[in-house]
């Protein structure tokens, strides 16, 4: 007889009528449910198909196709196979370990399910651990999972196309959904990535991640000493932070989206002690903070360029953890943003080179018409500004009081306002901003 998932309810509703006039009654009937849930629990694993003894009996470059079903991990594959699941094939760990370990070069797991991984933080359980160089991990559903996709001093491998989330538990005791350690050259790519906690890169250099999306997670992107990777075109939408850069050098970030990142340190891309760093052609919307810098560029005489993106409706467009220099932002266009630049600590941002950017609340003319401002764009901190020294008067921001201090500190300033920052050459139109770029994109 073959037992389902619901089989061992029915019989214990059975068991307890068929009992209803023993005095033993509920002994009996929590003894049956008991061996009927065990009987059950047995079934399932039965039910589940060997596959390590298929593994084991492949040779090296074999294609071993999967017939639908739930196949029993976890799983080692020590030589460099292709398994296909052909989309109808689950390989589900039993709540023990990783699923399936890549301990080899060259191997490829694609169209499968890998799902019901352990829950060791410790041993990084993970739906694909990656111990080895020009693997391939692609169009799987990873589910259910601690951690997603693991790798470690690993080169050359690709991880594209995968819907991966993991476990359902509060948001820092998930695991990641891709995590690199000290691994180069890999490509990430086109994975859609929900309900994890980070996707973070550690030690690694010269990736490139491209292509994915990821919500509702802590950190989509986080790097922590890597250098030289590669941020392209990704989509981060309702994470705690979109991308953040932490000691990790000659990285380039063009054309991604990044939007919601909000809460107390909702940020859209932020950067700690990082120089040299490209940030192009993105889109930071609806943000608690669009950009956030701290102590960047940190080495000596370095610079970050920071042009062409939009930076719109924002509660901070672009905040400063400090008065500091070597950034260069030009052609960006800054619209919607509550406060369009704050630093923290009094002092100014006007270290750093500001340059034909597009300031909605401009409020100068062009009588020559070429499309740049003839006075200076500049930003003062006035009232509005009180919040950043006494953080608790945020919550005030936009009410009628703090509106009417504002109004009166510009009309006749108590004390001399501090100069945020000064654009020599303001864009009068944020079109203007995007017809040039596309402009250099077709003469590259």
């Amino acid at each position: 007889m073959r037992l389902s998932s619901a089989d061992p309810m029915r019989w214990c509703r059975a068991a307890g009528t068929a009992l209803i006039d023993l005095d033993v009654k509920v002994l009996l009937r929590t003894l049956v449910c008991m061996v009927m849930l065990a009987v059950a629990a047995m079934a399932t694993a039965a039910e589940r198909i060997p596959l390590q003894p298929l593994i084991d009996a492949a040779a090296p470059n074999d294609l071993l196709l999967l017939e639908p079903g739930v196949y029993a991990g976890p799983v080692v594959v020590d030589l460099p196979i292709t398994i296909d699941g052909q989309g109808a094939a689950t390989i589900d760990a039993g709540g023990e370990g990783t699923v399936v370990l890549l301990d080899t070069d060259g191997a490829q797991l694609r169209n499968l399910r890998l799902t019901n991984s352990g829950g060791s933080h410790n041993d990084i359980d993970s739906g694909v651990q990656v111990r080895g160089n020009f693997n391939i991990i692609k169009d799987n559903v990873i589910d259910d999972t601690l951690f997603g996709v693991d790798l470690q001093q690993s080169n050359n491998n690709i991880v594209r196309r995968n819907t991966i989330s993991s476990k359902d538990r509060e948001l820092g005791l998930r695991g990641d959904a891709v995590r690199l350690w000290y691994s180069f050259d890999n490509k990430i790519t086109d994975n859609k990535i929900s309900d994890s906690r980070d996707t973070v890169v550690w030690y690694s250099a010269d990736n490139t991640i491209s292509g994915n999306e990821a919500t509702r997670s802590r950190y989509a992107l986080h790097f922590m000493y890597s250098r030289r990777n590669v941020v392209d075109g990704n989509r981060y939408f309702n994470n705690s932070v979109g991308i953040f850069l932490m000691y990790s050098d000659g990285v380039e970030v063009i054309n991604n989206t990044i939007a919601h990142a909000v809460g107390a340190t909702g940020t859209g891309i932020g950067f700690k002690e990082t120089s040299d760093v490209t940030i192009a052609n993105n889109r930071i919307l609806y943000c608690a903070t669009g950009l956030y810098l701290d102590v960047s560029p940190f080495q000596p005489d370095a610079t970050n360029r920071i042009h062409d993106n939009l930076i719109g409706y924002n509660g901070i467009g672009i905040r400063f953890l400090n008065d500091w220099k070597g950034n260069i932002f030009r052609r960006n266009r800054m619209k919607g943003n509550v406060t369009q630049v704050a630093v923290n600590g009094g002092g100014g941002a006007t270290r750093n080179v500001w340059e034909g950017n597009y300031w909605e609340d401009y409020e100068g003319f062009d009588r020559d018409d070429d499309g740049i401002g003839d006075a200076p764009y500049e930003l003062y901190a006035y009232a509005d500004r009180l919040w950043m020294d006494v953080p608790a008067a945020q919550f005030f921001t936009g009410s009628p009081t703090l509106e009417v201090l504002d109004f009166l500190e510009r009309l006749a300033p108590f004390s001399e306002p501090d100069l945020l920052l000064r654009d020599k050459r303001p864009l009068m139109a944020a079109e203007r901003a995007d017809d040039e770029r596309r402009q250099r994109q077709t003469e590259e």
